[in-house]
């Protein structure tokens, strides 16, 4: 049986506060991905925020889609 994806979507843009999650300029959104497992989207999460790591009001961030569709999703396996 083939293991189905974990969805894992990677998005970033202007925050209000860096250490919260309130964008404030929501019709800027950098959508960087959709990918199929943890790994992958840290590297594309990573990747991002390195490239804007001088602009201290942007932020990157993983939202688990796995999670939306299947909150019994077990994230301790995704690789």
């Amino acid at each position: 049986m083939t293991k189905k994806p974990l969805l894992h979507l990677v998005f970033g843009g202007r925050v209000d506060d860096p250490q919260g999650l309130d964008f404030s300029h929501c019709d800027e959104i950098d959508i960087v991905g959709i990918y199929p497992s943890n790994a992958k989207a840290m590297e594309a999460w990573r990747g991002a925020s390195q490239a804007r790591v001088d602009e201290a009001d942007i932020k990157y961030v993983i939202v688990h889609l796995h999670r939306l569709f299947d909150p019994e999703t077990d994230t301790t396996t995704d690789d």
